[in-house]
């Protein structure tokens, strides 16, 4: 397996044992790999769920201009949700767990399809 691989079973793993959600490997993969090389950056690679200009950032970059969302209260009442199902506390929570659980929530997987 390489790394890409790697990574895709760490987020897999943080779905299941930290959202308490059974991922779907074909999604978060796709999910992965459009996140692009910031996966394997250790600073870009997670979210800082308690940056504002950082949510912005997940809003405006992939709500918006990735799933086609229009913009409005509920995209960051969204983010916020998803944070706090991944734990406030946590202090890794991946950029790519994140994207997935928010494609789920809009249900917007044909995004990658």
């Amino acid at each position: 397996m390489g790394k890409r691989d790697d990574l895709i079973v760490q987020y897999a793993d943080d779905l299941k044992n930290k959202c308490s959600m059974t991922p779907d490997m074909n999604l978060l993969t796709k999910v992965a790999i459009g996140c692009g090389p910031s996966i394997y950056n250790a600073d870009a690679s997670t979210v800082a769920g308690s940056q504002k200009s950082e949510l912005e950032t997940v809003k405006n970059n992939f709500l918006i201009k990735k799933l086609g969302l229009k913009d409005g209260p509920e995209l960051m009442e969204a983010i916020n949700k998803v944070i706090e199902i991944y734990g406030k506390s946590e202090r890794n929570k991946y950029r790519a767990v994140v994207y997935y659980m928010l494609t789920n929530h809009f249900g917007k997987e044909s995004v990658y399809s």
